[in-house]
């Protein structure tokens, strides 16, 4: 089985109209009834005749999902919104949606726009948690939508410990109070030496080493700036562990990196930027020090980081 994702303008509405058609009618029926299904042939023509035009997915030659590129502005800056975004029936559960929206996310990264957007039904839970786990936020609600919008993930490589460390301070300098870092990577992947270029370009006071055994450590800034709390929560056992912490005193005063953070310090904040570190695959210096390569994905959750520039290039998904 082999999906492509292709760009697409006016001349494939009628296969996008085929589409729209199978995804929305095999849903509940709605009050009011869904928007797509007055759609036409010609009205879509001229929705992919308008801007950057669309996105069709087929398998195997046949189509099976799509959508169109909206370029809009709203109060949360220059987005692109995914308007009748549908897989049919028979292809759900084959990845089609999550390569659309990667797909959008490249789309967005070319238009130099800040994100994504997308109207979800308030009665369809299923849909709105689909958009939630694949990057996207509730900002609004506007019977009977759901206004979600997902900012721009990023990438970049880093050589060695001292390119960490550089990444770090890159980021450190669009860093503020409030701002919740979760950082995930196997023992040795990197965490605390990308923690210590996150004090170094913050400005903080004190040796970052790994808190395991400390769980918590509160570094003041020494330039007039947030502090850093630096939290390892490998030893944790689950979010009351975490929430023993009294972490929500500090977390609007600082900037609070959680290390092993995935799966509990979601609950601390909505808006959140999770730093993933792995080592670089193909490396043909990899091996297992501290100084061999690594690759780092910066996964933004929340308005907070639409538009901000993020270290490394915009990467698809």
């Amino acid at each position: 089985m082999t999906v492509e994702i292709q760009r697409i303008g006016p001349e494939a509405a009628s296969e996008l109209y085929a589409v729209v058609r199978a995804a929305f009618e095999g849903r509940p029926p709605l009050d009011p009834p869904a928007d797509a299904l007055a759609e036409t042939v010609e009205s879509l023509a001229g929705a992919l005749g308008k801007g950057p035009g669309g996105l069709l997915a087929t398998i195997d030659g046949a189509v099976v999902g799509g959508m169109v590129l909206d370029p809009v502005t709203t109060a949360h800056g220059e987005l692109i919104a995914l308007r009748r975004f549908g897989v049919v029936p028979s292809a759900r559960h084959h990845g089609v949606a999550h390569l659309l929206i990667a797909a959008a996310v490249e789309a967005a990264r070319e238009l130099h726009v800040a994100g994504l957007t997308v109207l979800a039904r308030q009665e369809l839970e299923a849909t709105i948690g689909f958009w939630n786990s694949s990057g996207f936020s509730e900002v609004g609600r506007h019977a009977p939508y759901v206004e979600m919008v997902r900012p721009l993930p990023a990438a970049a490589d880093a050589r060695d410990a001292d390119g960490m460390r550089e990444l770090a301070r890159d980021l450190a300098k669009v860093l503020r109070a409030g701002d919740l870092l979760v950082l995930s990577g196997e023992l040795g992947a990197g965490k605390t030496t990308f923690t210590q270029g996150l004090g170094e370009g913050l400005g903080v006071r004190g040796d970052i080493t790994s808190p395991t055994f400390v769980i918590a450590r509160v570094h003041p800034s020494l330039v007039g700036g947030p502090a850093l709390v630096h939290v390892d929560a490998y030893r944790l056992g689950g979010l009351d562990e975490l929430d023993d912490l009294d972490l929500d005193t500090s977390l609007d005063e600082a900037v609070t990196v959680v290390e092993w953070g995935a799966g509990m310090a979601e609950a601390l904040a909505d808006e959140r930027l999770h730093v993933q570190i792995a080592r670089s695959v193909g490396d043909p210096g990899a091996g297992d020090g501290d100084d061999d390569a690594r690759h780092v994905e910066f996964l933004p959750v929340g308005t907070r980081w639409l538009g901000v520039a993020l270290p490394g290039v915009v990467r698809p998904g």
